[in-house]
């Protein structure tokens, strides 16, 4: 049973930053591609960043290009956000998605395990 468990939520006020984790268990975190979303109140859930199984291939949306940064550590079976910068725009609900894949993912890839999301909310 493939289990994703986000952390790191929380409130902090713009300009500011936060770090997410995504702890993995219950299979090989190594051969998933992973990837961040976030969906903030009456919005669709919207793509973030993307992470190959190696970590040598990111992909970023524009709205935070530049800001945040997506990592992973296979050895101890997570995935990061380092969220820099923050704005009142980023207060959503994120969530990490892992699949099973050895190509590229990205907005349109259909994750096949998600984590229940943290909060994150940005004061103005």
């Amino acid at each position: 049973q493939v289990q994703l468990a986000e952390s790191g939520g929380g409130l902090v006020q713009a300009g500011g930053s936060l770090r997410l984790s995504c702890a993995a268990s219950g299979g090989t975190f190594s051969r998933w591609s992973m990837g961040w979303f976030r969906q903030a109140p009456g919005k669709e859930r919207e793509f973030i960043a993307s992470i190959s199984r190696g970590g040598g291939s990111t992909l970023y949306s524009d709205a935070v290009k530049g800001r945040f940064i997506i990592s992973r550590d296979n050895d101890r079976k997570n995935a990061y956000l380092q969220m820099n910068d923050l704005n009142t725009e980023d207060t959503a609900v994120y969530y990490c998605a892992a699949e099973p894949t050895i190509l590229s993912v990205g907005p349109r890839t259909e994750f096949r395990y998600w984590g229940q999301g943290t909060q994150v909310t940005v004061s103005s």
